[in-house]
């Protein structure tokens, strides 16, 4: 198909069985072409860091770094953070694993330099 006859796919998505969908489309199309909406209505700030769930699992996914036996998450990740806040008495009911909390610091630092 010429470059001027191609369509742009737009996607909704939000969730683990979104970016199954969205890997599947990435994998079958040009990806130039597909542009993916992320919820971010799940969003939350936990341990004072922004965590965007929707759009970390979408990425993970399509970075080909996902957990595929959790179907979310880092494949390999390491919770020594997690169970360390555990101890000090913080919140450890979301499964914030070692190399996802690089993440959101990441992103928070990025947010509060107003990126």
């Amino acid at each position: 198909m010429s470059a001027k006859k191609m369509k742009t796919i737009v996607a909704l998505a939000g969730g683990v069985g979104a970016s199954k969908l969205l890997l599947g489309l990435y994998e079958v199309m040009d990806p130039g072409t597909l542009t993916i909406i992320v919820n971010t209505g799940d969003d939350m700030t936990l341990h004072g860091l922004k965590i965007s769930p929707d759009l970390d699992i979408v990425t993970y996914t399509l970075a080909g770094l996902v957990n595929p036996a959790k179907g979310w998450g880092f494949r390999g990740e390491t919770f020594h953070a997690l169970r360390r806040l555990a101890a000090f008495g913080r919140a450890n009911w979301f499964n914030l694993g070692d190399r996802a909390l690089a993440t959101h610091i990441h992103r928070s630092a990025l947010l509060a330099e107003g990126r």
